[in-house]
């Protein structure tokens, strides 16, 4: 799987929240000191060639950019890779491992089962 730099990952937070934009209107949604035109264009680039953005022409020479998976697939994908590279494909040791460190309570694992057996319910 692709992963994103930093920089990247700014510019996907911003299509992921802003929608289809023109490097221009990317380049407005950064406070001053702007980036470079040019250095957005690049990075807009390499998004395309990892797959994260698409393009469609409004012109010969202006075009709309758009992402191509969302904020949520890329979650998911970034997490499946952790959890095998780091776990050892498993979601119980990842879990556990959360647990042990207090990232999250027994009692909130208990409560996200819950909410989750309810939105099976309601499908």
């Amino acid at each position: 799987m692709n992963t994103l730099t930093n920089k990247e990952e700014e510019i996907m937070n911003h299509y992921w929240e802003r929608g289809d934009m023109q490097i221009r209107e990317l380049r407005e949604c950064y406070a001053e000191p702007k980036p470079h035109v040019n250095t957005l264009s690049t990075l807009v680039h390499i998004l395309e060639d990892k797959g994260f953005l698409g393009h469609r022409a409004l012109t010969a020479r202006c075009f709309q950019y758009f992402a191509k998976i969302s904020r949520e697939q890329y979650m998911g994908r970034t997490l499946s890779s952790v959890i095998d590279k780091l776990f050892g494909c498993s979601y119980k040791s990842a879990v556990s491992t959360l647990v042990r460190e207090e990232k999250i309570t027994v009692d909130e694992l208990k409560e996200l089962i819950a909410s989750l057996d309810e939105e099976k319910k309601d499908l």
